[in-house]
């Protein structure tokens, strides 16, 4: 580490609410809403509340995924929530996400409106809800849940960690950089050593496992997230980029990372999605050529 050390630790630490970052303005160390805003409800029992960041890529190919298999009772209403105007912090989201994170899902096909947070929590739901895409055999499914949490504790080292000190940080700290890069190649060499003998997470079976872990680290490998696929050299992880592609490639899985997507080429763009026809018809380049 060459940068020298100028910051000592107060007694008790104090927000100071502009403290850069690209973030800045969307984080702070309370919980709660900023204001009353109430969430729409569409047609469809499934009401998503989302953003097209890994997390909420998760569950709009879950959703998808259901679909194709057949699922009818998966169509859903996917509802933008602009987490860069505070959308989170309205009082109708912290109501079913009291983390003000997205994603969070409302199942309104229950007696009582069911609502379920935390990307990991919503896949689970969902497999169990359809009994699809999570295996039945005890050792397998035991597998998959592992492969689950694994990546639910393993990626805030990529986002918060990596991504946030190498992309978004008003300045770039060696320490912090690389500190964060040894770990997400280590889980890398996790992903790519297991993929080695195993053509999904779990084997042979297509599950929640890879959906969950898909979003993050095939982003590093053939999504050029962070614009870090160069620098993490990425591509010398061999299974977990064959495996990458080949989910990438997946109909279900381009569907559904176009939902709810503000960035990027406008014709991958469905800000929001309410009916299965939106895909045809109201992607961002329709919408801007019929205007």
């Amino acid at each position: 580490m060459s940068e020298a050390n100028t910051y000592t630790p107060p007694k008790v630490w104090k927000w100071e609410s502009e403290n850069g970052g690209a973030f800045a303005k969307i984080n702070r160390p309370i919980a709660g809403p900023t204001h009353e805003k109430k969430l729409p409800i569409g047609k469809h029992p499934l009401q998503l509340y989302s953003l097209a960041t890994p997390n909420g890529v998760k569950v709009t190919v879950m959703l998808e995924e259901l679909l194709a298999l057949g699922f009818s009772g998966a169509e859903y209403d996917a509802h933008l929530i602009k987490i860069g105007d505070g959308d989170q912090f309205g009082s109708g989201f912290v109501e079913v996400n009291p983390n003000s994170k997205i994603p969070a899902l409302m199942d309104h096909s229950t007696p009582t409106p069911t609502r379920v947070f935390e990307s990991g929590a919503i896949l689970l739901y969902l497999a169990e809800k359809f009994g699809a895409l999570l295996p039945t055999d005890p050792a397998k499914r035991t597998e998959c849940l592992s492969w689950l949490f694994w990546q639910m504790g393993s990626a805030p080292y990529v986002g918060g960690g990596f991504g946030h000190f190498y992309s978004y940080a008003p300045e770039k700290i060696q320490y912090c950089i690389d500190r964060f890069t040894m770990e997400v190649k280590r889980q890398l060499d996790v992903l790519d050593r297991h993929l080695a003998n195993n053509h999904c997470i779990c084997g042979d079976e297509y599950s929640i496992a890879d959906i969950a872990i898909w979003p993050w680290y095939g982003g590093l490998v053939s999504n050029n997230q962070y614009d870090a696929t160069e620098f993490l050299d990425a591509k010398s992880y061999k299974h977990v980029t064959r495996w990458a592609e080949e989910i990438k490639a997946r109909p279900a899985v381009k569907r559904g990372r176009m939902v709810n997507r503000t960035f990027g080429p406008e014709e991958e763009q469905l800000h929001e999605r309410h009916d299965a026809s939106d895909f045809d018809t109201r992607t961002q380049d329709k919408l801007a050529a019929a205007s």
